[in-house]
C-alpha cells in the first residue's frame, strides 16, 4: 500500500512539473492544437488549445508503475499486461492525434485502422492472460460463467468498447480525467480487498497522474488529453476489471461511459430508422455524446443550458454514486 502511494505521489509531481513545459513547447512550436467540431458552437473559443497532454501523464504513470513495482517485487504478469494495454492503446491514440495535429489529416486514423490496432492489443492481452492460467471464467454479476475459447470475444469487446467509450466521454473540460479517477478509486478499493498490490500500484500511479493533469485540464482547460490519453484510460479500466475478475462491475462503475456511448448509438440508430421510414431523420437527444445534450438543455433537453461545471459535477456525481453502490454490493 505504501509503495503504491509513493508511485501515485511520484506520478502526480512528475505530471504537475511536466505539463507546463509541454504547453510551452506547443506554443513555441506554434502547433495548431485542438480543433473543435463545428456543431459545438459553445466550444469554438477552445480551438487551438494544446492537445495530446495524455502523453505526459501516461508516460509518467507507466514509468512510475514499472519502477515501483520492480523495487517492491510486484512486477507481475497482470501489472505488465495492464501497462501493455496502456502503452499500445496510448500509441494508437498518439498516432491518431499526430495525424490530426501535425499532418492536418482531420480524420486521423480511420475507424478500421484504429479498430485493427485495438483488436491486436486485445488478442495479445488474452493470449498472455490465458497462458498464465487466468481461466475462461466471466464474472456475471457474481455468478461464474465459463466461456472456454469464446472468452476471447468478450475480452476484445470489453477492451475496445470501453476504450472508445472513455474517448467519447472526453468532450468537455475535466470530465474524463476526474470520471476515470473516481472509477480507478473504486477499483483501488477492490484491489486492496483482494490484496492485489501489484494492480494497486498502477491504479494509484494513474490517479496521481490524472490529478496532476486536472490542475491544467479543468475549465478553462489549458490542455486536453487527446486520444492518446482517453483511449489508453478506457483500455486500462477494462483490463483492470478483467485482471481482478470483476468484469461486471465496470457496467456500474463505468456507467457514465456506458451512458455516453449508448446515447451516440441510440441517436444514430433512431436517426437512420426515422429517415428511412419518414424520409426525415429525427433525434432523441439534442446532441451526442450525452454531455453535449446536457449542455444544450439539461436532462430534458428543453430546459436552460447547463454550464460545463454543472455537467461535470452531475456526471462525476453519477459516477461516484454508482462506484459506491458497486462497493456496497460487493462488501456490505
Amino acid at each position: 500500500m505504501f509503495i503504491a502511494m509513493l508511485a501515485g505521489s511520484a506520478t502526480f509531481i512528475l505530471t504537475l512539473l511536466a505539463i507546463p513545459a509541454f504547453i510551452r513547447f506547443y506554443h513555441r512550436a506554434r502547433i495548431t492544437g485542438q480543433q473543435m467540431h463545428e456543431d459545438v458552437l459553445q466550444h469554438q473559443a477552445k480551438a487551438g488549445t494544446p492537445t495530446m497532454g495524455g502523453t505526459v501523464f501516461l508516460t509518467a504513470s507507466v514509468l512510475a508503475s514499472f519502477v515501483f513495482a520492480l523495487l517492491s517485487k510486484q512486477l507481475t504478469g497482470s501489472l505488465l499486461m495492464i501497462l501493455f494495454i496502456l502503452v499500445l492503446y496510448g500509441l494508437v491514440g498518439f498516432l491518431d492525434d499526430f495525424l490530426k495535429v501535425f499532418r492536418k489529416i482531420n480524420e486521423g486514423l480511420n475507424p478500421k485502422q484504429k479498430l485493427l490496432f485495438q483488436l491486436i492489443g486485445g488478442i495479445i492481452f488474452y493470449l498472455f492472460y490465458d497462458q498464465h492460467g487466468a481461466g475462461d471464467m466471466l464474472n456475471v454479476f457474481g455468478f461464474p460463467l465459463h466461456l472456454g475459447y469464446l472468452y476471447i470475444f468478450f475480452v476484445l469487446f470489453w477492451l475496445v468498447g470501453f476504450s472508445n467509450a472513455v474517448n467519447l466521454t472526453d468532450g468537455i473540460d475535466g470530465l474524463a480525467s476526474i470520471s476515470v479517477v473516481i472509477s480507478l478509486a473504486a477499483y483501488g478499493v477492490i484491489a486492496l480487498e483482494q490484496k492485489r498490490f501489484d494492480i494497486l500500484i498502477v491504479i494509484l500511479s494513474m490517479i496521481g497522474g490524472l490529478l496532476g493533469f486536472f490542475v491544467f485540464n479543468h475549465k478553462p482547460a489549458k490542455v486536453f488529453m487527446g486520444d492518446v490519453g482517453s483511449l489508453a484510460l478506457g483500455g486500462m479500466l477494462a483490463a483492470i476489471s478483467i485482471s481482478l475478475h470483476q468484469e461486471w462491475t465496470l457496467l456500474l462503475i463505468g456507467l457514465v461511459y456506458v451512458l455516453e456511448t449508448s446515447s451516440v448509438m441510440l441517436q444514430v440508430t433512431y436517426f437512420k430508422y426515422t429517415k428511412k421510414k419518414y424520409g426525415e431523420g429525427r433525434r432523441i437527444f439534442r446532441m451526442t455524446p450525452f454531455h453535449h445534450h446536457l449542455e444544450l438543455g439539461g436532462l430534458s433537453g428543453n430546459g436552460p443550458k447547463w454550464s460545463e461545471w454543472k455537467v461535470d459535477f452531475f456526471l462525476w456525481g453519477l459516477g461516484l454514486v454508482m462506484s459506491l453502490l458497486t462497493l456496497a454490493i460487493l462488501y456490505l
